[in-house]
């Protein structure tokens, strides 16, 4: 009877384990997928960058810095073999080059007229708002996982697998701040 038990036991761990293991897995696989959904996300918002420049290039002759950093961080993305870090970094400088460029546009109030940079904007707003569905995804991805690594009995088997902590998308620091709706009608 004492076997019967052991045996039993041994079943039970040893079933324990492949569940830890699967559930281990999967978590880390809906990290990738969470993770190539951001990346389809942000190559949809790096196509779009050349349509933006050239739409706004003979309105803005002076102001040819940011244009050139959007187009210099389009390049990098098309890279393509940056890891989760530098796509983090990446995005973050992106999103902060689009918002003083946005600041930028509000002083050619014909180029906002233009019905192809409306169109245009529509896209980008669209796009930004999938790139943020997709970074919420991809962080609540993330956190599962992180959880699963940390926590028991489950760590006992992360350790072995190579499992590693992943880093969340957030929002750059420019977006963080208070947003001066008054500085914003001064400029119009």
């Amino acid at each position: 009877m004492e076997f019967v038990f052991f045996v039993g036991i041994l079943i039970f761990i040893f079933i324990m384990g492949i569940f830890i293991y699967n559930s281990l897995i999967s978590k880390k696989n809906q990290v990738k997928n969470a993770e190539s959904s951001i990346d389809v996300m942000l190559k949809k918002r790096f196509d779009l960058i050349p349509n933006l420049v050239e739409s706004v290039k003979s309105y803005m002759k002076y102001e040819t810095s940011v244009l050139t950093e959007l187009t210099e961080l389009r390049t990098k993305s098309l890279i393509g073999d940056l890891n989760g870090e530098q796509k983090v970094k990446l995005d973050k400088q992106l999103s902060d080059a689009l918002s003083r460029f946005n600041v930028m546009v509000e002083a050619y109030p014909d180029l906002k007229a233009s019905d192809n940079f409306i169109m245009l904007q529509r896209s980008i707003n669209e796009v930004e708002e999938q790139i943020s569905a997709s970074r919420r995804a991809f962080n609540a991805s993330v956190t599962e996982l992180n959880n699963a690594i940390e926590m028991f009995p489950s760590n006992l088997f992360a350790g072995p697998m190579g499992l590693q902590r992943h880093a969340f998308f957030d929002i750059p620091d420019a977006e963080r701040k208070n947003l001066n709706v008054g500085n914003l009608l001064d400029n119009s």
